[in-house]
């Protein structure tokens, strides 16, 4: 019994090592994106942007979902921390690939690839 406890306990600690990251690797990976400040964004941007601080209104029916971060682009956080925000496309005429990406702390990211990449906004 003694032997199957052990080996399961080294399992439990063989599957946590290879999906939790270290303290380490979670810095790196918070440290790991390029800024772009809010001057250099976009029109539509700076104007998305605005909208959010003030709280709307939005031109689009998902903006403000949670954003779940299934790609682990941006720094784990608790479901709901996130929330996603349309740039307009100009001539595009569906939501297209531009969003906000906004923290609960008042951190900012931009993607303007559909979350394949992400900038750190810097105000």
């Amino acid at each position: 019994m003694r032997r199957l406890a052990a080996v399961l306990l080294w399992a439990m600690l063989a599957f946590a090592a290879a999906f939790i990251p270290s303290p380490r690797e979670a810095l790196a990976r918070e440290q790991r994106f390029q800024d772009i400040a809010v001057a250099q964004l976009s029109r539509e941007a700076q104007q998305t942007l605005a909208a959010i601080k003030r709280g709307g209104p939005f031109s689009y029916d998902r903006d403000g979902v949670v954003f779940g971060n299934y790609e682990h682009l941006l720094p784990q956080r608790h479901r709901g921390f996130y929330r996603e925000y349309t740039v307009p496309t100009p001539g595009v005429k569906n939501r297209g690939a531009r969003r906000i990406i906004a923290g609960q702390h008042a951190e900012y990211y931009y993607s303007d690839d559909h979350y394949r990449s992400f900038k750190r906004i810097r105000e």
